[in-house]
């Protein structure tokens, strides 16, 4: 057993000056864990291997962690110098199989082991001196600094099991075995035979106030939803090896008619024919790859399969057995938590099952840990379930971290519950949500239910976000007061004044929703269109891939209307291939970002962290003779800004310092001031009866 399995700190009641070591512990035991599993792969060779072709390679996740950690420290304002802005970087963004995420090795010009370990270290001393020096009150809530590092922290035990994934995944001779990692012993005992165990009838209540949490939650855990289910049955155990066997020995990877459209295009494309950590043998049986060992099958163990997989063996019983059998919904796994389970993760005296690390470094037989009528309602594996994950009723995104749950909010991310052996800290806690792409592997399997209940798998179709709805309006809407669309008058108006024989390659920073990137292309050949908020650019990925977006915007009160957008209207949806979308800081760009005959920078420069260090950046990322596009309404906010960076719009030496001045003292060595600067206004809708009415300033530059 593991010994360093520190819990999630409960964050309401206690002891300041011992909340505070609790916290400390908490991450230290963490970022010792995270390590010592790194600590398992062979060579240095290693951490560049890539296991999983849609994911980076190791050295990424080795050092993602800590990036994290002053990533965020820098948006939330905590600190406000880089320890290393080049790996922060390269190392920021690229963990799921997002649109935006940059998989293109020729990008990356990794970092070697050794640089990333020292980076590692000063973070490790960074974090435990914020956590000494930093205000903490109790309880802590989600503005306060002790939740961002506590973020970081929970963010990293994510990344302990996501990476042991990883790990599994590499070929044997790359991994060293450790007694850090023990296997379960019991490998060998026959599985048990399954049954299904009447569910009572029941409602289910999901969803967390942010002003009573006892324990660190991410934005998708907040919010509402009450669910009245009928009685249904679940399968008593999960399914094992042995089980899913039956289904693979019947050809089930060949029969087409088990198999989602989806679920059946991965089976081509991957030529599955079992379980991936089941490796075939030449007399036709099978061995076991666990995450650092290779061993007989044990069949009582739970399967480890994608959704893909579960959702076809169900198929398949389902139509042996005559019987309505499917995955069991998000709701019907909570009635099983919530009539099996009587304490949640931070009162356990000892955990209920095979997770946290308290039992084993792997998986174990699926008659092991009983919790009342069934067996591994937690632990051992992660559970797939047949709903999407979207938002509860309620749902914020958190300001500093707004890409955790919104990218997933697409239909195409399906929650897993339960947890594994590996699941710590939130992962254990019985409100956690985490979701997955349907191919994905985790440490997950699944249980069956026999239910007629219809499920429902509606997510949201329309942006319901106020903020960013008001932008869709902006970008994409009606025109109020006779004021032109703004970033289309943007563009028009830069491109009168450009003398340039041909646009090839154009970068627009801040693009939002993506308005002025689509008009940009019509000019360019290519436009890469980069912005700090997921959420906007999920949106500009939406309308670009299917043409057209519905958003709610407010009329009044409570009302709301219904508007669509559909680019075909606005003539750029022949546009939409020649706009590359990605998220990320405008601050601290990736090094990929260069070789521009221009740049635009829309209404931007006043809503950055470091707006000097981002200007004194952009030469180098400009063609010889390329233009620089600047407009800004010049609202300097210490919100977005603090004081002592803003570049005008303030007095020096008792004299007004304008923010043109400002400009012209930072970019006049390298950049000439093209002809007198433009003032273009703009209108932004908040309800039907109210407006705000701004007029930004445009400059252009020409690399000198």
């Amino acid at each position: 057993m593991l010994t360093t399995v520190s819990r999630t700190p409960v964050i309401n009641t206690g002891n300041i000056d011992a909340k505070r070591e609790e916290i400390r512990r908490y991450f230290n035991d963490t970022f010792a864990l995270y390590e010592r599993l790194f600590a398992c792969l062979k060579e240095d060779a290693t951490f560049y291997l890539r296991p999983e072709p849609l994911r980076h390679p190791l050295i990424f996740y080795f050092g993602h962690t800590a990036t994290f950690f002053v990533n965020k420290l820098i948006v939330s304002q905590l600190i406000t110098e880089r320890l290393d802005p080049k790996m922060e970087a390269m190392m920021a963004i690229g963990v799921d199989e997002m649109s935006w995420d940059d998989l293109n090795e020729a990008h990356y010009d990794w970092p070697s082991v050794s640089s990333v370990r020292a980076y590692r270290a000063q973070v490790h001393q960074l974090v435990n001196d914020l956590i000494d020096r930093l205000p903490l009150t109790l309880p802590i809530q989600w503005e306060d600094p002790f939740w961002i590092l506590l973020m970081g922290i929970e963010h990293e035990r994510i990344h302990l099991e996501t990476s042991s994934v990883l790990i599994r995944q590499l070929p044997i001779d790359q991994v060293n075995p450790s007694t850090d990692w023990p296997l379960c012993p019991d490998q060998s005992t026959p599985a048990p035979s399954n049954r299904l165990i009447p569910v009572s009838a029941g409602k289910v209540i999901q969803g967390k106030d942010k002003s009573l949490s006892r324990t660190y939650g991410w934005d998708n855990e907040y919010g509402h939803l009450e669910t009245e289910l009928p009685a249904f049955k679940a399968s008593e155990f999960l399914v094992s090896n042995a089980e899913f066997l039956a289904f693979v020995e019947d050809g089930g990877y060949q029969v087409e008619n088990w198999w989602s459209d989806e679920g059946w295009r991965w089976v081509q494309y991957r030529q599955a024919k079992h379980p991936i950590f089941w490796i075939p043998q030449a007399d036709g049986t099978y061995r076991y790859r666990a995450m650092l060992h290779e061993i007989a099958m044990p069949w009582s163990w739970p399967v480890d399969v994608n959704y893909l997989e579960a959702k076809a063996f169900c198929n398949w019983l389902a139509a042996r057995t005559g019987k309505p059998i499917r995955l069991p919904t998000e709701a019907e796994w909570y009635r099983l938590y919530d009539l099996s389970i009587p304490q949640d993760a931070p009162d356990w005296d000892q955990a209920p099952g095979n997770i946290q690390l308290e039992h084993y470094a792997s998986a174990a037989p699926v008659d092991h840990f009983r919790q009342g009528d069934w067996y591994d309602v937690v632990g051992n594996v992660w559970q797939w379930t047949e709903t999407p994950i979207d938002g509860f009723e309620g749902f914020q995104v958190h300001p500093v971290y707004d890409d955790f749950s919104v990218p997933t909010f697409d239909g195409k991310h399906n929650l897993i519950k339960g947890g594994s052996w590996i699941s710590m800290g939130n992962e254990a806690i019985r409100a956690s949500r985490y979701a997955f792409r349907r191919h994905f592997f985790q440490h997950a399997g699944f249980r069956y239910v026999e239910s007629q209940t219809e499920i429902k798998t509606e997510f949201n179709t329309y942006e319901t976000d106020e903020q960013i709805s008001m932008y869709l309006e902006f970008h994409y809407g009606d025109e109020y007061f006779g004021v032109a669309n703004y970033p289309k008058a943007c563009i028009e108006t830069l491109m009168q004044k450009l003398n340039y024989p041909s646009l090839e390659r154009v970068l627009d920073l801040g693009c939002a929703v993506g308005r002025s990137s689509f008009e940009l292309a019509r000019y360019a050949k290519h436009v890469d269109a980069v912005d700090f908020s997921a959420r906007f650019i999920r949106n500009a990925l939406n309308l670009g891939e299917h043409g057209q977006l519905r958003y709610l915007i407010k009329t009044e009160g409570e009302l709301s209307e219904l508007k669509t957008v559909r680019l075909e209207t606005l003539g750029l949806e022949h546009l939409t291939d020649k706009v590359s979308f990605s998220q990320g800081d405008a601050c601290n760009l990736k090094a990929l970002y260069q070789g521009y005959d221009l740049i635009f920078a829309g209404n931007l420069l006043d809503r950055l962290y470091e707006p000097a260090k981002f200007l004194l950046d952009l030469d180098q990322r400009l063609n010889s003779g390329g233009y620089l596009v600047l407009t800004s309404p010049y609202t300097w906010l210490e919100e977005f800004t603090e004081k002592s960076q803003w570049i005008g719009g303030y007095k020096e030496n008792g004299e007004n310092l304008t923010t043109l001045e400002g400009l012209k003292r930072i970019l006049a060595d390298r950049f000439e001031l093209l002809g007198a600067p433009v003032d273009l206004p703009f209108v932004l809708r908040e309800t039907s009866r109210k407006y705000q009415h701004t007029v930004a300033e445009m400059t252009l530059w020409r690399k000198r």
